[in-house]
């Protein structure tokens, strides 16, 4: 990976992220800068160390890509021709927007939930929300200053520049899942806790969106079974059953809803606050 980037980079940067194999012998010997993490500290913590030693250099265009060979480095002119043209600040790699992508179908389905669920708070829609082959101009090198905690920093990348109003593009790339040493953590457990992260980050910045409009609906829903009992009429099954699912509707809306009101509170405070 290191060799074929250094055909198309002036320099290739390589975060370790706590491993305990030659990756930092075989990488410098490939020509790579190297920065050692101690520990494994997580995709996020590597992607900021690497971002923020390369904001001290004066580089135009910074491309991210994974280590395991997945992308294909003939990709990168595609990548950063938006950026050249000063049409893009973000250009995401699309493993979607490409005929001939063999995506297996668990992957597809996972990716769509994250693309929904992180569109709902971007300016900008995204087919694919979770690529990590980007390229990205020098301004959205100096807007790199969040916080994300593992796999989510694709989403959270993508939410945060389209916040700061930064023009976000996207390009066909290839992928290929054959790679000798692909990622060792389950898809199931990594896609539950990559939608969890996102939701939790999507409902920060759109608590009313994201869990007072569940909330109201579940609201109206457990009021109109409940006026249902109260004349008498059981679609649902018995009385007690049907009222039983009324309360519960009620009493989940109600915290929705009186939950989205808090948040969204808290986050126009804050706003106002980063704003003074």
């Amino acid at each position: 990976v290191v060799i074929g980037a250094r055909k198309y980079a002036h320099h290739v940067l390589v975060v370790n992220d706590g491993s305990r194999d030659r990756t930092s012998e075989i990488a410098r010997a490939a020509g790579a800068e190297v920065i050692d993490h101690l520990t494994n500290e997580g995709k996020a913590a590597a992607l900021s160390t690497g971002f923020n030693e390369l904001k001290k250099q004066d580089f135009d265009i910074v491309v991210m890509m994974d280590g395991d060979g997945q992308h294909d480095v003939e990709d990168i002119d595609a990548l950063i021709a938006p950026i050249i043209e000063q049409n893009a600040d973000l250009v995401i790699g699309s493993r979607f927007l490409k005929d001939g992508n063999s995506i297996p179908l668990y992957r597809q389905v996972g990716q769509r939930v994250l693309n929904r669920v992180t569109n709902i708070s971007s300016s900008t829609k995204v087919t694919d929300t979770q690529s990590g082959f980007r390229a990205l101009s020098r301004n959205a090198l100096d807007h790199m200053d969040f916080h994300s905690n593992g796999y989510a920093v694709e989403q959270n990348m993508i939410i945060h520049f389209s916040e700061r109003n930064l023009k976000i593009h996207e390009v066909p790339i290839s992928v290929r899942y054959d790679v000798p040493n692909g990622h060792k953590r389950g898809s199931l457990s990594m896609g539950v806790g990559l939608l969890a992260d996102v939701v939790a980050a999507v409902g920060y910045r759109r608590p009313l969106l994201m869990f007072g409009i569940p909330g109201l609906i579940l609201c109206l829903a457990g009021l109109g079974i409940g006026i249902l009992t109260l004349i008498d009429t059981y679609p649902l099954g018995s009385w007690l059953f049907q009222t039983f699912l009324a309360g519960m509707l009620l009493m989940l809306g109600a915290f929705l809803s009186v939950s989205a009101l808090t948040l969204n509170s808290l986050t126009l405070l804050m706003q106002m606050n980063t704003d003074k």
